[in-house]
């Protein structure tokens, strides 16, 4: 039988938004060099376009931190025992696990341990906090996808087979950005600055940071009136809640527009924007757009993760660079103060602008390597030897 005619089952399960995104460009990489693969688990819309059949939403699974999940704890709970039943029933001839890794690699040691060939596509961050889980990825990982080139080696000394992938969206997105063209296409004006605040894609991310969002507008709009604010939200309900924010703080002197969507047009047109930290950090740092990065949890979640930090930036941008090359803000840190100076620093020096260009470039060369394409032609020869 040719790979063509490969007639096998893939289980994939994604739980955020920037999951969706990479795993429906994996399954449709997957498709051109075996188009009969069958693929079904959980995923959001894009992985749906692409052909998944998904049992559960995906939103079931969006949440992040201790306190966070603790209030969804059964259901996910729930969802897992399922699926692990499921599949211990009627196996798959693999599973792929994208991020996700609190949710996906309890099963796919389940799974592992059942027979069923386990691929994780995007390592957790065992380089920047909780590096006991080698041992638990040790027994859960068939092969490791690494979308980092300072991943691999750390697989390869504890024994997990890896690829270093790149990343997919250094693939996807522009690799010379025209902001013209975004600004003509958004209808800003050519010459005006322009700021993109993203408040992040989940709706506890936003309740956090709105209010700190529109608050640092208001006091960069004080020392420049002419500055327009790009808001790209990601659905109607963290729409709703940055509406919250607007009517909660006297917003009425800000030129702020809210988008559906258009993060990515948001980013080129901007002169800088403030982002929750993310893969909005890479993906703005790709598009060559400076930053400020900000991040607000529940108390009790910072008190918990903060000390397991094995790095002193959260940042990707910085975490590639091996450095801080773009502003840090976090918890109490975060403040509309200190958000709105920042940003407006950013916007005034002219060196450190061109610093982070020739920082962003760099960056884009290194991560730029087909990533889904590459990573398909690790799965799908697995996939023909599987039973």
């Amino acid at each position: 039988m040719s790979v063509a005619d490969l007639r096998r089952t893939i289980a994939i399960v994604a739980g955020e938004p920037s999951g969706d995104l990479l795993g429906s460009l994996l399954v449709r990489a997957i498709l051109r060099l075996a188009p009969s693969v069958r693929f079904v688990g959980i995923g959001g819309p894009r992985m749906q376009a692409a052909g998944v059949e998904c049992l559960y939403p995906m939103e079931r699974l969006a949440v992040r931190g201790y306190v966070e999940v603790l209030r969804h704890f059964l259901d996910i709970l729930s969802i897992r025992r399922t699926l692990r039943k499921r599949w211990l029933r009627e196996p798959p001839e693999m599973f792929v696990g994208v991020d996700a890794p609190d949710f996906n690699f309890s099963l796919e040691r389940a799974l592992r341990r059942g027979g069923v060939p386990t691929v994780h596509f995007v390592s957790p961050s065992i380089w920047a906090w909780r590096p006991e889980r080698m041992r638990k990825i040790r027994a859960a990982v068939s092969h490791m996808l690494a979308l980092f080139p300072f991943e691999a080696p750390l697989y390869e000394r504890a024994g997990v087979p890896v690829t270093y992938v790149g990343h997919p969206l250094a693939d996807m997105l522009p690799k010379h950005p025209d902001r013209l063209a975004a600004r003509e296409q958004l209808r800003l004006p050519r010459d005006t600055p322009v700021i993109a605040l993203l408040p992040g894609s989940r709706v506890s991310e936003v309740r956090q940071l709105a209010e700190l969002y529109v608050e640092s507008a208001r006091l960069i709009a004080a020392r420049r009136s002419d500055v327009i604010f790009l808001v790209p939200l990601v659905n109607r309900a963290t729409r709703e809640v940055f509406e919250t924010a607007l009517s909660r703080v006297d917003s009425g002197a800000i030129n702020i527009q809210l988008l559906f969507g258009h993060a990515h047009d948001a980013l080129i047109a901007a002169n800088a924007a403030v982002i929750a930290s993310g893969t909005a950090t890479l993906e703005a740092a790709l598009l060559g757009c400076p930053m400020v990065v900000t991040y607000r949890v529940p108390d009790l979640t910072y008190r918990i993760m903060w000390p397991k930090r094995l790095l002193p930036y959260v940042g990707l941008p910085n975490v590639l660079a091996g450095e801080f090359i773009v502003p840090e803000l976090l918890q109490k840190d975060a403040t509309a103060q200190n958000v709105a100076q920042a940003v407006l620093n950013l916007l005034a020096d002219s060196v450190v602008q061109n610093r982070l260009e020739e920082k962003f470039s760099a960056m884009r060369t290194q991560l730029r390597r087909d990533a889904a394409a590459t990573a398909a032609r690790v799965i799908v020869p697995m996939l023909a030897q599987s039973s």
